[in-house]
């Protein structure tokens, strides 16, 4: 199981956007006075007790970053904070990373969504709502090198625009790992009704390995 948290609505500019090192300190030393509170919300399954204060963290490191709490691959839970491909952003991420502290049995941290084994066994919950990873759709076209996607679930129709917008791309980032979609997926739609000819998202992943050579 995963838990994700992205902003939806824009945030206002900062009037002075702090310098991506000492930015990337204050969010570490805030990290370590918030983290028995993150634990305890872990733990309780209730994460949604830490995603203000967290968010506010993360906004004000600059507003345009994403962030979410998962599971984590090598650890118990993992930290994700991503500028989304964002030149203008990278710095920060960069930063953030290069202070971050040494990853231990409980907390990995990563300044890119990462590739998870098995995306059909993530459930996304995006608020009151939990939504199977399993049950996304996809219609992949090769077209100049790069792979043209349409991503379909059941529960589209369900969800506001930009939580529906968040469902498109986020089963691609956990099945590809965000860098790699970045690089190989051309266009990339949301489908209102389920198209023909779909495949699951480890068929994609499959494909999308296949073109570059890559090894599953």
């Amino acid at each position: 199981m995963s838990w994700f948290r992205r902003r939806t609505e824009p945030e206002p500019e900062p009037v002075h956007l702090p310098n991506p090192d000492e930015a990337a300190v204050a969010f570490w030393q805030a990290w370590f006075e918030l983290l028995p509170h993150v634990s305890a919300a872990l733990g309780d399954g209730e994460p949604y007790r830490v995603e203000g204060e967290l968010g506010a963290m993360v906004a004000a490191m600059h507003p345009d970053l994403e962030f979410s709490l998962e599971r984590g691959h090598r650890a118990i839970y993992a930290l994700v904070i991503t500028s989304r491909e964002d030149p203008k952003l990278r710095p920060y991420t960069d930063a953030w990373i290069k202070a971050a502290p040494s990853e231990d049995m409980i907390w990995e941290y990563h300044d890119s969504v990462p590739a998870v084994p098995d995306p059909t066994q993530v459930t996304v919950n995006l608020g009151p709502r939990r939504i199977r990873l399993a049950d996304v759709r996809v219609v992949a076209q090769v077209s100049d090198g790069l792979v043209d996607v349409a991503v379909y679930h059941p529960e589209f129709a369900n969800l506001e625009p930009a939580a529906r917008q968040t469902m498109t791309f986020l089963p691609l980032d956990v099945t590809l790992g965000e860098r790699l979609a970045g690089e190989r997926l051309g266009r990339v739609e949301t489908a209102s009704a389920e198209p023909e000819g779909t495949i699951g998202l480890l068929d994609l992943r499959d494909l999308v390995h296949a073109m570059g050579g890559d090894r599953a």
